[in-house]
């Protein structure tokens, strides 16, 4: 005779197992792009893992030799969800700097961190941990976007005053982000 009770048992052993085969996916895709992201990484950057057993939580430093951030070390977060790679991972600033794409607090506007996006360059399942890092490296130099800024008075300072806008994102290199 079944009860209530056993059922209710077997039906959370089920959800369990569902939910530990969801995180091994995930699991098994880190332990591929992990290693193919570090054989591809950029020479201005380093990934840290605080715990090598947790491949979905690192740090990514990212120390541009050129433009108006050299000679800096900026700190990154790096989450990868439990639906990763339906869904992008999170990022989060944790150096303060004076970005157009940046705010103090660490949010980062990058199109393919996102779940969809205008220019159709948004996340997709396609993407790997290896474009995240190049992309984030990118917004020091190439990336960098004055015309959709996520912190709109860095975008307006240097559209008024190039010079100035260089002088204070030094300024904050040098308090918050020196190497």
């Amino acid at each position: 005779m079944i009860t209530l009770k056993m059922k209710q048992a077997k039906k959370n052993q089920e959800q369990g197992e569902i939910s530990t085969k969801r995180l091994s996916i995930r699991d098994k895709l880190l332990i591929k792009e992990v290693q193919e992201m570090e054989e591809n990484m950029p020479s201005t950057c380093e990934v840290i893992f605080n715990d090598p057993s947790c491949l979905h939580q690192f740090t990514l430093i990212v120390m541009p030799d050129t433009g108006f951030w050299q000679g800096g070390r900026f700190r990154f977060t790096v989450s990868v969800p439990d639906d990763y790679n339906i869904v992008p991972p999170k990022v989060v600033c944790n150096t303060k700097l004076y970005h157009p794409n940046i705010t103090e607090v660490g949010e980062v506007c990058l199109s393919l961190l996102r779940q969809s996006s205008y220019d159709s360059m948004g996340w997709a399942p396609t993407r790997k941990l290896k474009d995240v890092i190049w992309g984030l490296n990118s917004l020091f130099t190439d990336l960098l976007n004055f015309d959709d800024p996520l912190n709109v008075e860095a975008a307006e300072h240097y559209a008024k005053d190039k010079e100035s806008f260089k002088i204070k994102v030094r300024e904050f290199v040098q308090l918050h982000a020196k190497r």
